[in-house]
């Protein structure tokens, strides 16, 4: 299926989401940075966790909503909120006022809005796209993504910690243009039941959500993928908040070639666009290639590998080990890039497809929320055990994995349960 034989939708998403999350990319690997610097490690870990915290519940309301308001409405009010977000960050970090509490509070707010997001997108790519197609439509998708990531953490690493506010502030003015454009140019792809439901009081709201996500929970696969893509989120989350504080305070200045050299934070930014730019350019290809074989060892490859990096990296204090590294943890990353969505979206009952995917992305919610403990753990058993730490939960992970398989072979083997249940 090739992108220009794509549906209008996904197009003008492709192209508006790059530039979203390129200018994004300018200053989130450099957040774990800016706030252990402004509040400690200890307590930055706390209030990242908080932070998380309030995105795991807009999560949940973010599937329901993608479902009964539509995709586009949320994808756009979503859209809105992040460029108001980010404007009000710049401000707070700008030559006339600094203040990291405030800065704090809007990054809090930008991960709500991309909670309600994220469900909305996913969702709408389930909708149009023939489910043969999808693991394709996705991996471009990621693709997309990781081209952001080559390009924002370079230039992020040059200007991030001279000109901040001006960062922020041109993800402020992307984040509107994305909005403007979304709601200009996108139409509602949702089943006609859900856009047009009547809204219902809070708490009937809240009793509503709860039956439904309880019915998601009693799909046994389904719960078993969600608990170990929370494992195994330990690791990759650790990129943006241990890994760049790691490597902050062990690399120090390091020559690489002609005379250049790097610190800590530099460093992080090149490694960034180093696995960036292995995503882009390899998504694909290595996603065709585990095609060939069984989602069953994608999964618990994948695990295992990340598991192995994470021992790797506490090895190593110099910029060209990072590296090699990097090249490891990138291919456990590939290895299931572009079958976690078609693997959800085959799970997913077609009138609930918002709330499987909200409830898939609680992997990362809630891997997000328990991420940042490792910036505590680095400071009361130091990083070696850190990482080794992270390490064995990867293993565990795939434990997990190798057992979700399990039983959903043994239910479909039985024809009077299905998959889905």
């Amino acid at each position: 299926m090739r992108i220009r034989d794509w549906d209008h939708n996904l197009k003008v998403r492709l192209y508006g989401e790059a530039l979203m999350n390129t200018t994004f990319w300018m200053f989130f690997p450099f957040m774990a940075i800016y706030f252990a610097d402004s509040f400690g490690k200890e307590t930055a870990s706390m209030l990242l966790i908080v932070s998380q915290l309030f995105s795991v519940v807009a999560n949940l309301m973010g599937g329901y909503c993608a479902d009964v308001f539509g995709r586009k409405r949320m994808m756009v009010l979503s859209a809105y909120g992040q460029g108001a977000a980010f404007f009000v960050f710049a401000l707070a970090s700008s030559p006339w006022w600094s203040s990291p509490l405030v800065g704090f509070l809007c990054f809090t707010f930008v991960g709500i809005c991309v909670a309600f997001y994220w469900p909305a997108s996913q969702a709408m790519v389930a909708d149009i796209v023939p489910e043969k197609d999808r693991s394709y439509v996705f991996a471009v998708f990621y693709t997309s993504v990781n081209i952001s990531v080559v390009i924002g953490p370079t230039v992020g690493g040059l200007f991030y910690a001279d000109h901040l506010f001006w960062l922020l502030l041109l993800a402020a003015c992307s984040c509107f243009t994305m909005a403007a454009v979304l709601a200009r140019r996108l139409r509602e792809t949702a089943p006609h039941s859900a856009g047009g439901r009547r809204t219902v009081p809070w708490l009937r709201f809240w009793r509503e959500q709860i039956g439904q996500y309880a019915v998601i929970v009693r799909d046994r696969t389904f719960f078993l993928f969600i608990i170990a893509g929370v494992l195994v989120a330990q690791t990759f989350m650790q990129l943006d908040l241990l890994l760049p504080v790691y490597m902050k305070e062990t690399l120090h200045k390091e020559t690489l070639w002609a005379g250049w050299t790097v610190d800590g934070a530099n460093a992080f930014g090149l490694l960034i666009a180093e696995n960036g730019l292995l995503v882009a350019l390899c998504t694909v290809m290595v996603t065709r290639q585990m095609a060939r074989f069984s989602e069953r060892w994608a999964f618990i490859g994948s695990a295992v590998l990340y598991g192995i990096t994470m021992w790797l990296f506490s090895q190593t204090s110099s910029f060209f080990g990072f590296a090699a590294v990097m090249v490891l943890f990138t291919l456990a990353e590939l290895m299931t890039a572009g079958l976690q969505q078609s693997f959800v979206s085959r799970l997913a009952p077609e009138d609930m497809r918002g709330q499987y995917f909200a409830a898939a992305s609680l992997r990362f919610t809630i891997g997000r929320m328990v991420a940042p403990l490792s910036l505590a753990a680095a400071e009361w058993i130091g990083y070696a055990w850190t990482f080794v730490v992270l390490g064995m939960l990867a293993l565990g992970s795939a434990a997990l994995y190798a057992w979700m398989f399990h039983q959903a072979r043994q239910q479909t083997e039985r024809p009077d349960i299905s998959l889905s249940q």
